[in-house]
């Protein structure tokens, strides 16, 4: 696999004489982080399209076992978030909003603050926390052992059969669950706000949810719980495959991959703020 750039100095390391100081060396250093890792994104994005066809019969397990890994064996703790985030959010926000006679403003609420933002921000973060890291450890150790070379060396194309199923997967994963949650949270916090004495109707309230959404929320939902997979996916394969790495700097690169992730996806997270603002 052709590797960018070598990599920027550690934090810490000693600077050259021509080298700008401080705070200016690390902005400089982070746009070159950014430029490596824009083009490790086109190569993957091109590498999928040419030869996802080709392999077809070899890389649709790949990508439906990165599924049930990221997704499916992620069902219970997303499901438990769900009742949590149902009860402490949702139900006591139903019940506070009765109290003060803005019932009729339940379904925006909901709408703009849960569907819009917690629940797949929350979904991307589990995904992240409970699967990311390790998959960094897992490329990073791999690449530290000479096992990508490898594959190289058998004619197998490492971005191609470690890189792209795993987007795919992360993807996927974090679209599905973001609605997972979302269904449960809003069922756990009304059952809570009902057994509370909850005068609305399980009718009334999905009426006021659903009237309180346009007909954008559910693709431009869709496209952004993709975006954060997607997003999510690239990082960690980049920080674990695009340079070589002792097994001692492993650690370090899964740090950088988590912190990297959560600012990409609160970038991601306040355009989409603006795009719903202009709808």
């Amino acid at each position: 696999m052709a590797e960018p750039p070598s990599p920027s100095r550690a934090s810490g390391a000693a600077r050259g004489p021509g080298d700008p100081p401080g705070i200016l060396s690390q902005w400089i250093d982070e746009g070159r982080s950014l430029t490596r890792l824009g083009a490790f994104t086109l190569i993957t994005l091109s590498t999928a399209r040419l030869r996802f066809r080709e392999n077809s019969r070899v890389m649709l397990p790949r990508i439906f076992g990165e599924i049930h890994r990221c997704g499916v064996r992620l069902l219970p703790i997303v499901g438990f978030l769900g009742v949590v985030l149902g009860i402490v959010f949702v139900g006591q926000m139903l019940s506070l909003m009765e109290q003060v006679g803005a019932g009729k403003f339940t379904g925006t609420l909901m709408v703009t603050v849960f569907l819009r933002e917690m629940a797949p921000m929350t979904a991307g973060l589990v995904v992240l926390a409970r699967v990311g890291t390790a998959a960094v450890i897992d490329l990073g150790t791999a690449r530290a052992l000479g096992e990508v070379e490898a594959l190289e060396a058998l004619g197998i194309d490492p971005i191609h059969y470690l890189v792209v199923p795993r987007v795919a997967g992360f993807a996927a994963a974090v679209a599905a669950l973001s609605l997972y949650l979302l269904v449960v949270s809003l069922g756990s916090g009304y059952a809570f706000a009902y057994a509370r004495g909850l005068k609305a109707s399980p009718v009334e309230f999905l009426t006021q949810v659903a009237g309180a959404m346009s007909a954008l929320d559910f693709p431009l939902l869709l496209l952004k719980t993709l975006m954060f997979g997607t997003l999510t996916g690239l990082v960690i394969c980049y920080h674990g495959l695009a340079r070589p790495l002792t097994l001692a700097e492993v650690g370090a690169a899964t740090t950088r991959t988590v912190a990297v992730c959560v600012v990409g996806c609160l970038v991601i997270d306040a355009a989409f703020i603006v795009v719903y603002l202009l709808l």
